[in-house]
């Protein structure tokens, strides 16, 4: 059998990794070591490879962004290199974030019908973009860039953008779609343990376009990478400890950064900072940027929550003008969006879904929340963030004008929320996840060149 990458035809007695000498490598008028981040999914698992590029670009290093192709222009933006990595799906699309954040089939729409199916396009492309490289970043769904470090075995460091990704069995994740999650949460390590080898097996008929790869490049099968897809030299868990603390069956290698916040340089709507300075703060309602495409009545009802409380409010409805709610009452206003970063540390409570990056502007701005999760990591951060005692949690489908006020209400007027949101917020301030970041990827780049 020929493999074929890149444009080479190569017996499989032969492989790669053994013939990367093979391959025509451009000079490059740079003295800075050649980082490439593979990413795919919303603009959180965008963001923090951002942040850590800035920092990275500072040291003079030469960082590269190999992702969806919808997201070049936000990322020649920053003058950050790009590569496009296939598949090439519009990510903001209403009907694909629907099917994404489905609370029992979201995790199966994504890998089985959008990641598997173009895994050799996918592999084709990693490979075209690390041409050169020195140092490769893998996101857990960035499938065929775990493939591809088997096969060269070049330095490479995972990255785990929420602790669900750092699955541990003494600190274990609510996990999305699962019947009576939170009860098995509560299960010692020995069944977590159990648990996550079941959850492997079931999910092995569906991994067959992997295990086909593997094949292809003459690799042994390997364990699931969506389970254990960490790399032996370093793992970064781009969250704040505060969130989720570091862990003794974490990976050796692994490390809680801190959040690295890709802060906006936009400046804010013509008239927010009229509105925030014009009374008291503000609940804030927002969907993130992935939940925001399929809200459904979610701003409607936020609306009807604020006007029932007498709160003044801004909702943060995205661009899909089927979320632009009706009938505004005074000291209500609802925009496309504005940079959490700005906006949260003066709001009385933060309404959101819980993404990761949502979560962790919202841990930084030391404000109590109500979060509403709809799928993947979201019931786990709502979880972890309850306990914290920063926050309450309704679920999506639960989210009611009724029980929205009453949860609200509470967080309003319990101080002790407020409290601990001021205490935590400060301490996630302290941190410098994306320096932190940047300076372990390049301790590891000293660690293993030739």
């Amino acid at each position: 059998m020929t493999v074929r990458v890149l444009g080479l035809d190569m017996e499989d007695t032969h492989p790669y990794s053994r013939n990367r000498h093979l391959l025509r490598v451009e000079a490059r008028p740079v003295t800075g070591k050649r980082i490439v981040f593979c990413t795919f999914g919303s603009l959180g698992d965008l963001y923090p490879f951002l942040a850590i590029a800035r920092d990275l670009k500072r040291q003079g290093q030469v960082p590269v962004i190999a992702t969806t192709p919808v997201y070049r222009p936000l990322v020649e933006a920053e003058d950050v290199g790009f590569h496009p990595v296939r598949p090439d799906i519009d990510v903001t699309d209403p009907d694909i974030l629907r099917r994404v954040t489905d609370p029992r089939t979201g995790g199966r729409y994504v890998v089985g019908e959008i990641i598997l199916p173009a895994l050799h396009d996918s592999f084709d492309d990693t490979a075209a973009a690390t041409m050169g490289a020195d140092l490769l970043v893998v996101h857990p769904m960035a499938l065929a860039a775990f493939a591809f470090v088997r096969l060269t075995r070049m330095p490479w460091a995972s990255a785990a953008l929420a602790p669900v990704s750092l699955y541990s069995a003494s600190d274990p994740p609510v996990l999305s779609g699962v019947p009576f999650a939170d009860r098995l949460a509560a299960w010692g390590p020995a069944a977590q343990r159990r648990l996550r080898k079941a959850m492997a097996f079931l999910f092995e008929p569906q991994w067959k376009p992997f295990r086909e790869l593997e094949r292809t490049l003459g690799l042994p099968p390997a364990p699931n990478p969506l389970f254990w897809g960490h790399s032996p030299h370093l793992t970064l868990g781009l969250f704040s400890p505060e969130l989720a603390a570091p862990q003794r069956d974490w990976p050796a290698g692994a490390h809680a950064t801190g959040f690295p916040y890709f802060e906006q340089r936009a400046a804010l709507p013509p008239g927010l900072e009229r509105f925030l300075d014009a009374g008291d703060p503000p609940l804030v309602f927002t969907l993130g940027s992935a939940a925001v495409g399929t809200a459904g009545d979610f701003f409607q009802q936020s609306v009807e929550v604020a006007r029932g409380l007498g709160k003044r409010a801004i909702l943060l409805v995205g661009r899909d003008p089927r979320n632009q709610p009706r009938d505004l009452p005074p000291g209500v206003i609802a925009l496309p969006y504005a940079p959490h970063a700005a906006v949260f540390p003066r709001a009385s409570v933060i309404v959101h879904q819980g993404g990761i990056g949502t979560t962790g502007e919202a841990m930084r701005a030391g404000r109590p929340m109500l979060v509403v999760p709809y799928s993947h990591d979201q019931p786990d951060h709502a979880a972890r963030l309850t306990r914290l005692g920063v926050a309450r949690r309704v679920p999506r489908a639960r989210y009611t004008v009724p029980i929205a006020a009453r949860e609200i209400r509470i967080l309003l007027e319990d101080a002790r929320y407020a409290d601990r949101a001021a205490e935590i917020g400060s301490r996630v301030r302290a941190e410098t996840g994306a320096v932190t970041a940047s300076h372990l990827l390049t301790g590891l780049l000293e660690r293993t060149k030739v």
